[in-house]
């Protein structure tokens, strides 16, 4: 039994986490992932669980609470015939082949080596964020054929390597590719579902050595912050999706983009064990 103390840190850092993951996915329509990972790692490793496959744990359980937010989001966006599903049908399969590919190629690497791949995209999300522009395009639509067969892996496995649904890359990709940002964000969070199934049904078999699992944990998946991160995020988002309708989210991304930065920054420096 682990110690009771330990638990009520656990919970009550887990409370704080998914509550500003919530309020950041309604307010910037950032994925949660992208605060879930830095925030699972640094809770975790403050706990004591700083082992070896800490990043697959932070990863694989910050993806099972995607498949729970992307499915509520593409229902309600596809009440408002907001999901585009050709993009969705046609992107699918490559996705899906692309995460399992990632979840593949996380269970083999070290958690320092995920530690800076997460750092190295993160910086490049931030600097999209930061920087962007919406009038950007690559091309008038998606690509089909050859393209879509080249493209579509790599929005899964660098999505399931980051442990974060389909926003942080297939916004921008869609939006780059003349997509409306209101149907590229719909389109997206079907995506998040088609990246996570495949990718948690395979950390459910990794194993994580127990001396470094935190309680609860099957497989990399640890149940009580999948559970508690849930709740808090369904409880908060619709905060921030309120809030982003009465202030302008655009000095507020820019911001985020800083704060990005800076954990991606401190991801690297950990990575390089400075």
């Amino acid at each position: 039994m682990a110690d009771m103390s330990l638990l009520l840190m656990m919970l009550a850092l887990l409370l704080v986490i998914g509550a500003v993951a919530g309020v950041l996915a309604g307010l910037l329509g950032v994925g949660g992932g992208i605060v879930l990972v830095p925030a699972f790692f640094y809770a975790f490793q403050t706990l004591g669980y700083d082992g070896p496959q800490l990043m697959q744990m932070c990863l694989a359980t910050s993806l099972a609470t995607i498949i729970v937010t992307s499915v509520r989001s593409v229902l309600s966006h596809n009440r408002k015939g907001a999901v585009d599903w050709d993009i969705l049908k046609g992107w699918a399969p490559g996705i899906a082949i692309g995460a399992v590919i990632g979840m593949l190629t996380v269970s083999s690497l070290r958690s320092a080596t995920l530690q800076g791949i997460f750092g190295v995209l993160a910086l490049v999300i931030g600097a999209y964020m930061g920087f962007g522009r919406s009038e950007w395009r690559l091309g008038q639509s998606m690509p089909k054929g050859v393209g879509r067969v080249i493209t579509s892996p790599f929005v899964g496995f660098l999505s399931v390597l980051m442990g974060i649904g389909g926003g942080s890359f297939g916004v921008p990709l869609m939006s780059l590719f003349n997509t409306p940002i209101h149907r590229a964000v719909a389109t997206a969070a079907g995506f998040g579902v088609i990246i996570a199934v495949p990718s948690v049904i395979g950390f459910l078999f990794l194993p994580i050595d127990p001396a470094y699992r935190p309680p609860l944990t099957f497989g990399a998946v640890n149940l009580v912050a999948f559970g508690v991160v849930i709740a808090m995020t369904l409880l908060t988002a619709p905060l921030g999706v309120k809030l982003a309708h009465s202030m302008d989210p655009k000095p507020l991304k820019r911001v985020f983009a800083v704060f990005l930065t800076l954990v991606a920054l401190n991801m690297l420096r950990k990575a390089l064990g400075l």
